[in-house]
């Protein structure tokens, strides 16, 4: 993308790879659900969203950010209304290639077009204890567990936080979490934080273990993620994450979770503009604060269950929705790491 109003897009699927060595296998299955023309439409009408509508933000430092950068702030409703120009520099101005360092330099990644990996699924908050057989909350010594076994499968190419810490303090969980992952995986890891002070806790630990600041950024293995709230907020949490992995150099994905027919309109189309509108809020924040911050553009939005008012994750409309998002990142030339089972 150069910052003009119809980006080029590109036929290389932007996703995780395996290893630095691999091969980019630029032949493997490629699915558009989408035309070009109405992938352009769903990023003009992004843009309309975040000019005119605009976006909640509820942080102070987030809102200093944008009204420095050239956004149109009003203090009293916190809505930011970001020029289609300022979104547009911040996707170019984001790196299309990031590199994600294993304990295990054998376990290194790269995150570029045509490379493809996977990860597994998180946060559970319910286990089945292999030892007694019992259904019952998560625990630390659970995420333990799950790190080594990510560990030992050669399909896991990053370690999500697969269950949550729930016997530790809620205000620091997440800091726990961490700690748990990195002393029994060696791959790198990715984890969702709760605010900026657990980020800048996670990077303390995690420069302790490469042996500085300077060498974590060198080979970084851990991967943030953070979510905005549908439809079109920034909560203090997201934008206190965004702006502390920016600042420490170190990448962060951008995920949105909306659900078509309940935080956003129940159209395939209209669900991926709300969407769209969320991450490409939070990539300008992240290169506002730091230009060239690395991010990610992430993904865990799906359809509504109508009947149970829960997220369908799984379900063919999540599959579609994946594969929306995908040609949407693949226009941006950014990384994107998207939900699937």
């Amino acid at each position: 993308m150069t910052g003009c109003s119809s980006p080029a897009i590109e036929t290389e699927a932007v996703i995780l790879k395996r290893s630095l060595q691999a091969g980019d296998r630029r032949g493997a299955l490629n699915l558009d659900v989408f035309t070009a023309s109405e992938v352009a439409d769903i990023h003009h009408a992004t843009l309309e969203v975040l000019e005119r509508t605009g976006i909640f933000v509820e942080d102070d430092e987030a809102l200093d950010i944008f009204s420095d950068g050239g956004c149109r702030v009003d203090r009293e409703t916190r809505i930011v209304r970001i020029p289609g120009h300022l979104v547009e520099d911040a996707v170019a101005g984001a790196p299309s290639q990031i590199f994600l360092a294993g304990r295990d330099p054998r376990y290194d990644v790269v995150l570029s077009p045509g490379r493809v990996g996977f990860c597994n699924f998180g946060e559970g908050t319910m286990v089945n204890d292999a030892r007694t057989g019992e259904h019952r909350p998560s625990v630390k010594a659970d995420i333990a567990d799950a790190a080594r076994v990510a560990d030992a499968l050669e399909s896991v190419d990053v370690f999500e936080m697969a269950v949550g810490a729930g016997d530790c303090p809620p205000e620091t969980a997440t800091i726990h979490n961490y700690e748990a992952a990195l002393l029994n995986c060696t791959k790198p890891v990715s984890t969702g934080p709760q605010d900026g002070a657990a980020v800048r806790a996670t990077v303390a630990m995690a420069a302790a273990a490469m042996g500085g600041e300077d060498e974590l950024r060198a080979r970084p293995i851990l991967l943030f993620g953070t979510c905005p709230v549908s439809p079109l907020k920034l909560v203090r949490e997201f934008c206190e994450i965004v702006i502390a992995a920016a600042r420490a150099g170190l990448p962060n994905t951008v995920l949105s979770m909306a659900m078509a027919g309940g935080s956003s309109p129940v159209t395939l189309a209209g669900t991926l503009v709300t969407h769209n509108a969320e991450v490409l809020a939070g990539i300008t924040l992240a290169q506002l604060t730091e230009p060239g911050a690395p991010v990610l553009y992430g993904s865990s939005t799906t359809a509504m269950d109508l009947r149970l008012a829960a997220a369908s994750v799984g379900s063919p409309e999540c599959a579609l929705i994946s594969a929306g998002v995908a040609q949407l990142a693949r226009q941006y030339r950014l990384p994107s790491y998207i939900a699937g089972a």
